[in-house]
């Protein structure tokens, strides 16, 4: 599939870099969050494409903290990171955004929604519950902080099944992976340090979107295994869960026209939803 041709605004918003795209009105604006390692150019052919179904929306992909061209910090811990998108988020007008996120992105996007006005969650094949991730990653500890990080990074990587993708995508996926160790490990620090603590931090943020009931769409590259089914199932009922099968991880990137379609059909501005106290 060739690139749509239409190009967001290169802007910086809070100290994060972002393309811009679109204008402010009575739809609800989008932000799209990319995953660990990659940047926002990974949105080039979603992001047009919403702008072709859904003319001058307001969408605006940003490049985490440590990744593309936003600048590294000190720590990356995930409520700080959100309160960072949501000061980018009133720095550039976007008033209770949809917020989509890829991978890590959706974790990210799960607690921003928890915390401040949202009208709307995309988690793009990422699950929630914590604790066997985090048990790989204690598995892994070692290695991950040592010289073996790039042979561990590949193995991720691998899990991916980027050879599901159109060529174009495997070849936009494979140049936007940028896994620098620090960086990495920033990310999961808490999942590595104090898992438990993660685990009460996912806890808290999918309890505070059951009472707000906020909508939220969970899409899957592959079919969910039954314990992660029950699992987000029982902390959030009333998620849609779609299964784009053959995707892989990266099912936004292996129909984008179709991922596109979806997210433009997702709430619009007179269901902004409150968030609860933080």
């Amino acid at each position: 599939m060739s690139t749509i041709q239409a190009s967001g605004q290169p802007v910086r918003i809070a100290g994060l870099c972002a393309d811009d795209y679109g204008r402010s009105d009575d739809r609800a604006p989008l932000i799209l969050l990319h995953g660990l390692t990659f940047d926002r150019t990974t949105w080039r052919d979603v992001a047009p494409e919403l702008q072709r179904i859904d003319p001058g929306r307001r969408v605006v992909a940003i490049d985490l903290p440590g990744h593309g061209q936003s600048p590294d910090q000190a720590t990356y811990d995930a409520t700080a990171l959100a309160e960072q998108l949501h000061e980018a988020a009133q720095e550039a007008g976007l008033t209770a955004p949809i917020v989509a996120g890829h991978s890590a992105g959706g974790v990210l996007a799960t607690i921003y929604a928890a915390r401040y006005p949202t009208r709307g969650v995309v988690n793009i094949d990422q699950p929630l519950e914590t604790a066997r991730f985090a048990a790989l990653l204690g598995s892994l500890a070692e290695r991950l902080r040592g010289p073996e990080f790039p042979a561990v990074w590949q193995m991720f990587y691998d899990s991916f099944h980027v050879e599901l993708l159109p060529p174009a995508a495997q070849d936009l996926v494979l140049a936007t992976c940028r896994p620098r160790q620090q960086v990495v490990l920033g990310y999961w620090h808490q999942l590595l340090e104090q898992p438990a603590g993660a685990a009460a931090m996912v806890e808290q943020a999918t309890a505070a979107l059951r009472d707000s009931r906020v909508p939220y769409l969970h899409v899957a590259g592959g079919d969910l295994d039954p314990d992660s089914r029950q699992w987000l199932g029982a902390r959030l009922p009333a998620a849609t869960v779609e299964v784009w099968p053959g995707t892989g991880h990266f099912p936004h990137l292996a129909e984008p026209q179709r991922f596109a379609r979806r997210i433009a059909s997702l709430p619009q501005a007179d269901e902004i939803r409150p968030a609860p106290p933080s």
